[in-house]
């Protein structure tokens, strides 16, 4: 089955309803000056925009995809947030309106303000910023670990793969010929995923950032900053740190062992965790192919992710995945030093 982009003339997605007006009209009964001045930035999972004020700096007014997250969900990402502000950590956390409350609503809509700030994605190739992100990385585990989340995802990697694969198999996403590679392969790497975590053995979770990737870092002259909580979990240490990896093997050994050794000046690491990096990966493979098939019916995935409806995509993510497999089965990212 092949699944067309949705008709934009006969759309009635929640975010239709969310005009410039209503975004206004939400600031100014938060409390905001507003000077109409709108300008919506990148982003799919939610609504996002950068609003001006009169006589003030412009902000950024985040509207939340309804319905993807209950509210004490969005209030557990304020708080961590704002936890890590308050310990002089530098996250971009949501301003406290000035209605009193992080967390507002208008009509259908959750909403957050968050104060606008410039930069740029660090170099990962320096070794010295890989050093300064290890050691905030550092902080900012002592301070997730003092608590878990009561209304966050965990770490429940294996169902998920298996509730992903479910939704596109079931959704009829694969095309027909490439069921078969599809359907033999998804088996293999889970299995691939499973004797990777027995080798890790037990590991510890704590609240994290969760999408730790470079473009959630924003670096201005000497300063970094933390952005977009939104995927904030309980899960192990290291999935805010592997996405920070770029190369070959033995380059990402590298850079782990100098994210490492800023990290270790806060916090400990236990090195068995390198072994859920390969799993890791594979489940934001997946996991990927699954959200755009979830949004599909949100009129901006068929025009910014066009592609994603086509027969090509679905060849490309088999390859990808044979690849993944492959790294699956060979061993563990050694840090400099270790044999």
């Amino acid at each position: 089955m092949q699944h067309e982009p949705s008709d934009l003339t006969s759309s009635t997605h929640p975010y239709d309803t969310l005009t410039p007006d209503v975004i206004l009209d939400a600031l100014e009964e938060a409390g905001f000056e507003v000077s109409g001045r709108l300008f919506a930035l990148n982003s799919y999972e939610n609504r996002v925009y950068q609003v001006g004020l009169e006589g003030a700096s412009p902000i950024i007014a985040k509207f939340y995809r309804p319905g993807r997250w209950p509210e004490a969900s969005i209030r557990e990402e304020h708080e961590f947030s704002l936890e890590l502000q308050q310990a002089d950590i530098p996250v971009i956390a949501p301003m406290v309106m000035p209605s009193g409350d992080s967390l507002g609503q208008h009509k259908d809509f959750l909403f957050a303000v968050f104060p606008q700030r410039g930069g740029q994605a660090p170099d990962t190739s320096v070794t010295d910023t890989l050093y300064r992100l290890g050691q905030w990385l550092g902080q900012i585990h002592n301070l997730g670990a003092i608590r878990l989340f009561q209304h966050r995802p965990g770490f429940d990697l294996i169902d998920g793969l298996e509730r992903h694969n479910e939704l596109l198999i079931s959704g009829d996403w694969i095309p027909s010929d490439l069921r078969p590679a599809w359907d033999s392969l998804i088996p293999d790497l889970i299995t691939g995923c499973q004797q990777r975590m027995a080798d890790a053995g037990e590991i510890n979770t704590l609240r994290i950032h969760g999408d730790c990737h470079a473009g959630n870092i924003l670096c201005r002259d000497e300063s970094m900053l933390f952005v977009d909580l939104d995927d904030c979990r309980t899960g192990p240490a290291v999935q805010d740190m592997w996405l920070l990896l770029n190369g070959e093997t033995i380059e990402k050994g590298d850079q782990l062992g100098e994210l490492l050794e800023g990290y270790e000046m806060f916090r400990d690491f236990n090195r068995r965790e390198r072994h859920l990096i390969e799993p890791l990966r594979c489940y934001r493979q997946v996991a990927h192919c699954a959200w755009l098939a979830r949004r599909w019916e949100d009129p901006a995935f068929p025009r910014f992710f066009p592609w994603f409806a086509q027969p090509r995509y679905w060849s490309d993510q088999i390859l990808a995945l044979r690849e993944q497999l492959g790294a699956l089965q060979e061993p563990a990212i050694r840090l400099p030093g270790q044999f």
